[in-house]
């Protein structure tokens, strides 16, 4: 089974709402939307070519920024509105029902998990039982979170827009502490700052804009020359003793960004639980890409910090110093309507039994939407955990390989190059031995490589398989579901967990080997 961080899994509440559109004005795209020039003097990033000039020359070079600031927007990008549910002042007693957890009840009621278990002191609440009666404490209580839009939704995402984005150029025009800054992973490989922005987003499919706003915002990472000690290892201010590197805070960052923007649509989230036990409500005006940023934030800054970074003089104002106004890259974050898959094959060589191992569950990180399956090679009965296997993992349709790096290929279908158009398809665990290479042209069927533990956490050998478009994740299941050969991916509620379908056959997902998992070309 794949996983890289744990999660509190959530499941859609009930809530009474309707939909209203918040000003139907159309922001404006006079500018044109720019592009990165190779700057004149390069810092020591890595991945960058050395100046002819004394290195000395290139160090304290004065930036030369050739960015274009976006012009300022007279209104955000509108937005559909929650309405919510009018306000308790008193407690209530609450019966619980079947499939009820704690977590859900909490949101639906727009109270936190603690302030239920203090109102109810001396009752064990880890475990609820059908007809349990507990009580809920008034939402009152809890104040309005800022309603100020930060970002328009097309600013997390890494989506079409952004094609044109080129982060190390942009870190190198600044000249400041990220072009000098390089990190060296567990196995040696050694990365630039810029480089290090780059792979988090590209893995979780958020804006490397955003991420370097937040540097920037919590550091000074791109304008100033150095930073401190302290910064270098905490660089966006949050500490904890499980992380360690640039790579992780801003990995763990982008989940965080992409977990808000993700659940809030859905109703997955009713407030803002700060460390300080603050709790807010979240402004029922906020958009999509607000919420990501409210999220991340909830998570490890104080009443007092929280408040100031999601305001106007937080990080949206860094933003605008940085790039100009966000709204004025707003541009469209949803997939088209009637959008389908093309045609896939199973990526399996005929003649091999694999084991579906797990359903729609999160294509990277535990925020992302549930766009991943997961497949585990044949074996026998000693080949358990990580194990080598020789069975190749195939390409599901003609493209170009863009990505290829530890446990990672990525395929381009449409052949231009980028991630960022068209349909794209994300094969994670893939083992270093024999993995096609970048710029690889593949057709349908073709070797990709094989299974392995390589590339995020495993508990086994297989390979996780996604989809995304324009850069956004694709559902595994629902309107557009994976459709391998004819089999079609289905969800039951609860991440890892699902089926494929045919022609009146099902194959469930089960973490291990069995008859009710084996699938086969």
């Amino acid at each position: 089974m794949y996983l890289s961080k744990s999660f509190l899994k959530t499941m859609l509440t009930l809530l009474l709402f309707t939909f209203l559109l918040s000003a139907c004005v159309q922001v404006s795209r006079s500018f044109e939307p720019w592009k990165a020039a190779t700057p004149q003097f390069y810092g020591t990033g890595i991945s960058t070519p050395e100046p002819e000039s004394d290195q000395d020359l290139a160090d304290n070079a004065e930036p030369r920024i050739t960015l274009t600031l976006a012009p300022e927007q007279n209104v955000p990008t509108p937005n559909t509105t929650v309405i919510e549910t009018e306000e308790r002042t008193e407690n209530f007693t609450y019966t619980v029902k079947a499939g009820d957890y704690l977590g859900a009840i909490a949101v639906r009621y727009r109270v936190s998990v603690n302030q239920i278990i203090r109102v109810n002191k001396g009752v064990d609440l880890s475990v609820l039982h059908p007809q349990q009666q507990i009580i809920i404490p008034p939402d009152s209580r809890n104040p309005f979170g800022s309603d100020f839009k930060i970002i328009p939704d097309s600013e997390l995402v890494y989506g079409e827009s952004l094609k044109d984005f080129d982060t190390i150029d942009v870190v190198n025009q600044f000249n400041g502490a990220l072009s000098r800054f390089s990190e060296t992973f567990w196995d040696g490989r050694v990365y630039s700052g810029a480089e290090v922005v780059q792979m988090v987003a590209d893995e979780n499919a958020v804006n490397p804009r955003l991420l370097l706003a937040i540097l920037e915002y919590h550091g000074g990472w791109l304008t100033q020359e150095s930073v401190s000690e302290e910064t270098k290892l905490y660089p966006i201010g949050y500490k904890d003793y499980k992380l360690d590197g640039l790579w992780e805070y801003l990995d763990w960052a982008a989940d965080r960004l992409m977990g808000g923007y993700t659940a809030w649509p859905k109703a997955y989230l009713s407030t803002w639980s700060l460390p300080d036990e603050k709790v807010y409500r979240i402004a029922p005006t906020i958009n999509p890409g607000t919420a990501g940023i409210q999220n991340l934030y909830a998570r490890y800054l104080y009443d007092f910090q929280f408040t100031e970074a999601i305001s106007e003089n937080g990080l949206y104002a860094t933003y605008k110093k940085l790039f100009g106004d966000p709204f004025a890259f707003s541009a469209n974050a949803e997939l088209p309507e009637g959008l389908s898959q093309p045609e896939f094959i199973l990526p399996f060589a005929h003649g091999d039994i694999w084991s579906f191992t797990s359903g729609p569950h999160y294509g990277w990180g535990v925020g992302s939407p549930w766009a991943a399956l997961d497949f585990a090679p044949p074996g026998d009965e000693q080949d358990v955990g990580c194990f080598s296997s020789y069975a190749p993992i195939l390409a599901v349709a003609d493209g170009l390989v863009v990505r290829s790096d530890v446990g990672f290929v990525v395929l381009d279908l449409d052949g231009d190059g980028s991630e960022q158009t068209g349909w794209t398809v994300h094969y994670i665990h893939v083992g270093s031995e024999g993995r096609v290479e970048v710029g690889t042209q593949v057709a349908t069927g073709d070797v990709i490589g094989v299974a392995s533990c390589e590339g995020g956490y495993s508990t086994g050998t297989h390979f996780h398989i996604a989809r995304r478009y324009n850069g956004l994740w694709v559902d595994a299941y629902g309107e557009i579901p994976f459709n391998l050969e004819g089999w079609i991916a289905h969800s039951t509620g609860i991440a890892y967990n699902g089926y494929l379908e045919k022609n009146g056959k099902r194959i469930e997902a089960y973490n291990g080997r069995s008859h009710v998992n084996e699938i086969w070309r």
